[in-house]
């Protein structure tokens, strides 16, 4: 089930009429409101209510990552439900263990919100986390937190992977000759952030419910924006498939090659055609994974190759070299991008 492609998905209208807000009830009353909501991990061995979790790590060793999105430069109400927000937080940090090669096990999540925040918006966040993690890593669940009042909603969240005994995928394992494939969509979240901004939904509030005709209308390209689904498990069959490096795009396809290039010590050659034009070579947030195979190796999962490693540096796009005219900075982009 993806609720996220239809419309507000559980929760996110009620979360528009409910009144008590977490400044009226506090804290411990809205975390009884939010636990019942979040999964579980079958790595879980002590789960929410102590003073931290605890996880079993069988290969001895765990992946661990953390990002954060914050409202203005990462995410915009105005386009945003609730719902939508927590779903895009599982995303994120999912993506980021599975181009790692491991598993998610467990999300930490700490959220500081405005006092007058109600609590039925926390609850539909709580929903878009459960449901994300069961459609993108449905053994992997919310083990913590923290919850704190703040003008501006912030959400971070800290991921853990298992290794189930293979070596991480690094970015720096690529090698001359490789393949260089891909697993998940190309350019279409950047697709729907520009239909966003060119609808004039910025600041303020037009509101969720031109955030939901939009993404009616334009639901691949919107719905890829609002809430990626990234091929989390293609991951793990990369890492069992030899896979020489991996990464997960978030930033962008030229930005995030020329990662693996300048860690590798090589070139990336990408295809124009293959990848499907410009917008897919600049566009970040799809949250899909770039990997690298030995030419021998059968190419797992949904991926699908779309150049080679070769010798030199940076970035080619059919031979030419390639500078990112965009992807994701938010320092860079604070002012005249998303933020």
């Amino acid at each position: 089930m993806n609720g996220s492609r239809e419309g507000l998905g559980p929760s996110s209208v009620d979360c528009m009429t409910e009144t008590s807000t977490l400044g009226s009830i506090g804290e411990t009353a809205t975390l009884a409101r939010i636990f019942p909501r979040l999964p579980a991990s079958s790595a879980q061995l002590l789960g929410p209510g102590d003073d931290a979790a605890v996880l079993a790590a069988p290969d001895g060793r765990y992946v661990v990552t953390t990002d954060m999105m914050v409202h203005g430069p990462d995410f915009r109400l105005a386009w945003s439900t609730p719902y939508d927000l927590g779903w895009k937080a599982a995303a994120s940090n999912l993506a980021d263990v599975a181009a790692m090669g491991a598993v998610p096990t467990g999300l930490v999540v700490a959220i500081a919100a405005p006092a007058d925040t109600t609590v039925s918006f926390l609850e539909a966040i709580a929903d878009g986390l459960r449901l994300g993690c069961e459609e993108m890593a449905p053994t992997c669940g919310v083990v913590g937190g923290d919850l704190s009042v703040s003008p501006t909603l912030t959400i971070a969240v800290t991921a853990f992977g298992d290794l189930e005994g293979r070596d991480p995928v690094l970015r720096s394992g690529a090698r001359v000759g490789d393949v260089l494939a891909v697993s998940g969509k190309l350019g279409a979240a950047a697709g729907g952030l520009q239909l966003l901004f060119s609808a004039g939904m910025v600041d303020g509030e037009p509101s969720v419910m031109a955030g939901v005709n939009l993404r009616t209308e334009h639901p691949e390209l919107v719905g890829s924006q609002l809430a990626p689904t990234p091929p989390i498990s293609d991951g793990r069959l990369a890492a069992i498939a030899g896979a020489t490096s991996m990464i997960d795009i978030s930033d962008g396809l030229a930005l995030d090659a020329r990662r693996i290039a300048a860690a590798s010590g090589v070139a990336l050659e990408l295809q124009l055609a293959a990848i499907g034009g410009r917008q897919a070579l600049d566009g970040g947030e799809d949250h899909s994974l770039l990997a690298t195979f030995l030419p021998s190796a059968t190419r797992p999962g949904g991926f699908r190759e779309i150049g080679r490693v070769v010798e030199g540096s940076g970035v080619l796009v059919d031979g030419r070299a390639y500078t990112a005219r965009g992807g994701w900075d938010p320092y860079e982009d604070w002012n005249g991008g998303r933020g």
